[in-house]
């Protein structure tokens, strides 16, 4: 394979229409509270102009299923609230199109990797367009990215805080004197979560057992690119750091994902950036919850999986899907369960009922009252509660109820009755 010195962004997926609040004569939003995982307490994040979002994206293979659409909707949400404040929002996403567990899978399924990674990406844009989930701006894949990684590598080289192990590179974590703050473990904690998500402590020849691949040299029937760090492949968290430093800059508003990144994915690829520009790299890392099946979270390696396009393929309205996933704060761990589709339909069904109606309750109350919750943590659930109780109100103070509500409900919370 040739080296990729072009980047030739990903094509995303189409934007859905976002009414906007202020035309409509209601204003700005509010400023924006979200926990940062780093912290461990609650922030306002209310950038000026223009805010930075990087978001880790999906391995492509099993798209998409409830767990993943539970973590784009989260910062859908706080992209919609900081839209509403009026502020601009640059979104870069990626997507890791070459690794271990793509290549995995595609041995054991005798399908083609780049026909599986084409195959699951594009069924996954498929399911974000049926969410009405906003697409990033810029929605890169890690085999279009090799030159970015091949560059961060060497500035990183030129710090001091790359090495060989044999033909393959690591970075020394420890290089990075704030090492360890994005996650805030102890060392044991460390060592015990690294080896179980990707990590590889044992190896001969590391300086220490929780510095991280950076640049792996080619190995036997598996995709190389010539570059100058010899012919390879990007290790994981490198190519995030590389993407986010390209697209975003050097210091970004929020880096988000699910838990399970916040250690090591999240942890490595900010100390990977820092060393390389001696900035804070986000100013919060904000974590969506995991999504359990079965007793267990779901997850492709176990297989318990309930998927975005199984449940269209059903009949189930995507915005009952959505509905059923608002249902539960982003940030907490929860299950899902077949009455979660059918809880969904029923509050979708006695919206779209509500908005029927000539007149109703005051609809400047309830664009205030939602975006309250939004502001307070994305607090998708007492949204939907506010609705609720707006929908069964039979108060007629309002003659545009109904037109504010369906207009409030797409900008904010992304549902189209």
């Amino acid at each position: 394979m040739e080296r990729a010195d072009s980047l030739l962004a990903m094509r995303s997926w189409s934007a859905p229409e976002v009414p906007s609040l202020q035309e409509l004569g209601f204003g700005t939003g509010q400023k924006v509270k979200i926990f940062d995982s780093s912290s461990d307490e609650l922030q306002v994040s209310d950038p000026r102009g223009q805010a930075r979002l990087y978001v880790c994206g999906i391995t492509p293979y099993d798209a998409t299923h409830m767990g993943h659409a539970a973590t784009y909707l989260a910062f859908d949400l706080l992209q919609r609230a900081w839209l509403d404040r009026g502020i601009d929002v640059l979104y870069t996403q990626n997507v890791t199109d070459v690794d271990d567990p793509l290549l995995e899978r595609a041995n054991a399924t005798g399908m083609d990797w780049i026909e599986l990674a084409e195959r699951e990406t594009q069924l996954f844009r498929e399911d974000m367009t049926a969410l009405q989930i906003l697409p990033p701006d810029h929605y890169v894949g890690a085999v279009e990215a090799i030159g970015l990684v091949v560059d961060l590598v060497q500035k990183l080289q030129e710090a001091g805080a790359v090495y060989a192990v044999d033909d393959d590179l690591y970075f020394d974590v420890h290089a990075d004197p704030a090492f360890g703050s994005v996650s805030r473990f102890s060392a044991d904690q460390m060592a015990e979560v690294f080896p179980q998500r990707g990590g590889d402590p044992d190896r001969p020849g590391k300086r220490h057992q929780l510095d991280c691949l950076v640049w792996q040299a080619e190995r036997a029937g598996e995709p190389a690119w010539d570059t100058e760090l010899g012919r390879g492949r990007p290790g994981w968290h490198i190519e995030c750091s590389s993407m986010a430093l390209h697209y975003l800059g050097n210091s970004i508003d929020v880096q988000g994902g699910g838990s399970d990144l916040i250690f090591p994915h999240h942890e490595m690829s900010a100390s990977e950036a820092q060393v390389a520009t001696g900035e804070r790299f986000a100013k919060a890392y904000v974590h969506a919850g995991m999504v359990g099946f079965e007793g267990e979270k779901m997850s492709k390696s176990k297989g318990n999986l309930v998927l975005v396009s199984k449940l269209r393929a059903d009949e189930h309205d995507p915005m009952a899907i959505r509905l059923s996933l608002l249902a539960h704060h982003y940030r907490s761990d929860w299950e899902w369960f077949d009455s979660d589709i059918a809880g969904g339909e029923k509050r979708l069904a006695m919206w779209r009922e509500a908005v029927g109606r000539s007149s109703g309750p005051s609809g400047k109350k309830l664009v205030a009252d939602l975006r309250q919750a939004l502001a307070d943590d994305l607090d998708a659930p007492t949204a939907l509660e506010i609705i609720d109780s707006w929908a069964v109100d039979e108060s007629t103070v309002d003659e545009k109820s109904a037109e504010t509500a369906r207009a409030a409900l797409n900008t904010l919370l992304g549902i189209k009755l």
